[in-house]
């Protein structure tokens, strides 16, 4: 009797989950995106799924994905940390061109610009926490299983003339930022034009990173405004926490 009950207790929580979680999707930005977006053969397989509330400021731009496509494998606005609740202000804006090398998986609240020819790039695996705002003016290239955490900001560009008073040389406006493989990011970190960061690499939070690091060598940790080398040999165990990774933020219908 008493395992009667426990098969019924877990089919209900199974339903349960499943339809907390088919509520959680925004089908209508969904279905909208994906069919304006890709090829029918595409589309109907929904690879890109939207969560919650998302302003579409323009979706005109290119994207494309690379790999084999599967179902939700890109999420925007997935709830993987632990707070629940969104201020609903997510805002995609594509005019430019963005590329998926396989899963990506971005936090609520998460705002993506992406100007006039240019190219922002996500590798495998790699995750946007809540709150964080990308600006690609230029290009932006996130490698595989780099996380970015909540509350942070990368930005390819001034977005304004900047010249030194003596010489009367200007400074470029923008520059191309590169993120390393298996980089860990903590919270309210600020990536500004010209960062290029090592593979293995960690970032401690409120750091400001403005520069090329990656002769730096890797599995370091990073921090500081501007942002210094703190310690070598520091890593994130990938080992065993990519299976967790895959477990809470990919999704399987």
């Amino acid at each position: 009797m008493i395992s009667l009950f426990q098969n019924i207790y877990k089919k209900l929580s199974g339903f349960y989950h499943r339809m907390k979680f088919y509520y959680s999707v925004n089908w209508t930005k969904t279905l909208y995106f994906n069919f304006k977006k890709f090829p029918f053969s595409i589309a109907k397989k929904l690879p890109v799924f939207f969560y919650g509330k998302i302003h579409f400021q323009s979706i005109r731009g290119e994207i494309s994905i690379k790999g084999p496509i599967k179902t939700a494998m890109i999420g925007y606005g997935q709830h993987f940390e632990t707070a629940v609740k969104s201020k609903g202000i997510a805002e995609l804006a594509l005019y430019g061109k963005i590329v998926f090398n396989g899963y990506s998986h971005f936090g609520k609240d998460v705002v993506i610009f992406i100007g006039e020819n240019a190219h922002c790039e996500f590798g495998y695996m790699s995750c946007l926490g809540s709150d964080v705002k990308v600006v690609c003016t230029n290009k932006i290239v996130i490698g595989d299983w780099a996380g970015i955490g909540y509350e942070s900001q990368i930005i390819d560009s001034n977005f304004h003339p900047m010249k030194n008073l003596i010489t009367g040389e200007y400074y470029p406006m923008t520059a191309e930022v590169h993120i390393g493989t298996h980089n860990a990011f903590s919270n309210r970190i600020t990536v500004m034009p010209g960062t290029k960061t090592p593979d293995f690499c960690v970032v401690a939070s409120n750091t400001l990173c403005n520069k090329d690091y990656t002769n730096l060598g890797n599995n370091i940790l990073l921090g500081g405004i501007p942002a210094r080398l703190i310690k070598n040999n520091y890593t994130r165990d990938w080992d065993n926490d990519k299976e967790l990774l895959i477990k809470y933020k990919v999704i399987n219908l």
